[in-house]
C-alpha cells in the first residue's frame, strides 16, 4: 500500500461529503490527518463527538482503489484542488466561519484576486438592474477589481458576462461539483470564466446543486470579497443570505436603490434602510473600503504621464501623487512661494492632472 498524505486525506474525506465541522473534529483529536486513513476502527468509534455513521462512512471507503480513482477523475477533468494545507489556499477564506476545508477549482487564483467585489441579485432581472449591473461592474473592472459572483441566472450571468467582456477577472462560486453545469443556460460561462479568472466549489464530483447547497455556497462569494454589492432582490432571497455572511464577516455591504412598487428592489430598499451603503457609483463603493482607496492611489501614480510638464510641474505632481496634500505643504516641501505654487497648481488643473478638494486640499484627478 502506498504512503497516504495528510492533504490527500482531506480530499478523501470531503469526496466522502463528510462536512468542515466533522472534518474539525477529527483534526482536533488526530495528531496527523493520516491516523484516520491508518488507525485502527476502535480508536476512529472512540474519537469524540463525530457519530457512529460518519465513522462507518470512514472505514468502508478505506481503499487504495478508492482515493486513486478519486484522484484519476479530478486529473481527467482537469479540475485542480485547494485545502487549507496549502500555502495557495485564498487568505480571506481563513477567518469566515465554517471555512472550506477543501477548494476545487478551474482556472488560476491571482494575487490581485484580493481585490474583489461581489456582485449578486435576482435571478430575475428587469432593464432597470440590467443596465445597473453592467454600468457598476463596468466601473470596478476599469479600476482593476475581480468581480464575485454565483453562476446564477439574472444578475450573477450579467456580472460575470460583463467582466469578461470587459477583459476583467472574474470568479464563479458553484453550489454544486465542478462536473455538473449549472444552471444549463450558462454553459458559455461555464467554459469562458476560467480563461481569466476561476469557477471555484467546496463539493466533490457528482454532487448535485441540492437547494440547502446554495445557502452554504454563499458565504464563500460573500468571503472571497472585500464587500457585497446587491443588484435587485426580493424580500426573501439567496442574494440577502449572502449580504447577511458579508456581514457576520466584517464585510462592508451595498445596496442599489430601487423603486419602492417594484418586488425586485424591496429588497434591496430593506438593506438600506437597515443600514446597507446606497449605491450610485463605484465612488459609493471605493470610498468605504481602504484597500481599494490605496489601490487606486497605486493605480494613479503608475498611470500619471509627466511627458510635456516643466521640471517644477513635475516636482509638484510627484508630491500630489503621495497622496491628498494642502497646497502651504507643497509650497514648504518645493521652496516656493505660495502665488507661484498657486499658479502652477492651477494650471495643472486645467490640464486635467489634480482636482482641489477642500480647504486648499490637492489630490490626483
Amino acid at each position: 500500500m502506498r504512503e497516504i498524505s495528510n492533504r490527500e486525506v482531506l480530499i478523501w474525506l470531503n469526496s466522502l461529503g463528510i462536512g468542515n465541522k466533522n472534518i474539525d473534529k477529527l483534526m482536533k483529536q488526530t495528531p496527523q490527518l493520516t491516523d484516520i486513513w491508518y488507525t485502527s476502527t476502535d480508536i476512529l468509534y472512540s474519537l469524540k463527538g463525530v457519530k457512529p455513521n460518519i465513522i462507518d462512512k470512514i472505514i468502508c471507503n478505506r481503499k487504495e482503489k478508492y482515493i486513486d480513482k478519486l484522484f484519476y477523475e479530478l486529473n481527467k477533468k482537469e479540475i485542480d484542488v485547494i485545502t487549507i494545507l496549502d500555502e495557495n489556499y485564498p487568505k480571506r477564506l481563513y477567518n469566515i466561519y465554517d471555512k472550506p476545508k477543501v477548494l476545487y477549482k478551474k482556472g488560476e487564483w491571482q494575487e490581485k484576486d484580493e481585490f474583489s467585489i461581489a456582485v449578486v441579485g435576482s435571478r430575475k432581472t428587469t432593464s432597470y438592474g440590467k443596465w445597473a449591473t453592467e454600468k457598476l461592474v463596468r466601473e470596478l473592472v476599469n479600476i482593476d477589481i475581480t468581480i464575485v459572483s454565483g453562476l446564477a441566472l439574472g444578475i450573477d450571468a450579467i456580472a460575470h458576462k460583463i467582466a469578461i467582456e470587459e477583459n476583467g477577472r472574474t470568479i464563479g462560486i458553484l453550489g454544486n461539483g465542478l462536473d455538473i453545469i449549472y444552471p444549463k443556460k450558462n454553459e458559455k460561462l461555464y467554459k469562458e470564466i476560467p480563461l481569466n479568472g476561476m469557477i471555484m466549489t467546496e463539493y466533490f464530483l457528482g454532487v448535485p446543486p441540492l437547494a440547502y447547497n446554495f445557502p452554504q455556497r454563499n458565504r464563500l462569494i460573500s468571503g472571497l470579497s472585500l464587500g457585497v454589492l446587491v443588484i435587485e432582490a426580493k424580500e426573501k432571497s439567496g442574494s440577502l443570505i449572502t449580504a447577511h455572511h458579508a456581514l457576520e464577516q466584517g464585510k462592508e455591504v451595498f445596496a442599489l436603490p430601487g423603486n419602492i412598487n417594484s418586488i425586485f428592489s424591496r429588497g434591496t430598499n430593506k438593506l438600506i434602510k437597515d443600514g446597507a451603503k446606497l449605491v450610485m457609483d463605484i465612488d459609493d463603493i471605493v470610498e468605504e473600503i481602504y484597500e481599494l482607496q490605496e489601490r487606486l492611489k497605486i493605480q494613479k501614480k503608475e498611470t500619471v504621464s509627466l511627458s510635456g510638464l516643466s521640471p517644477v510641474e513635475i516636482q509638484v505632481i510627484e508630491l500630489v501623487k503621495d497622496g491628498p496634500i494642502h497646497k502651504d505643504t507643497i509650497a514648504i516641501k518645493t521652496g516656493l512661494d505660495i502665488s507661484t505654487i498657486n499658479s502652477i497648481l492651477t494650471i495643472l488643473e486645467l490640464k486635467g492632472m489634480i482636482k482641489e478638494m477642500t480647504g486648499g486640499i490637492f489630490t490626483l484627478l
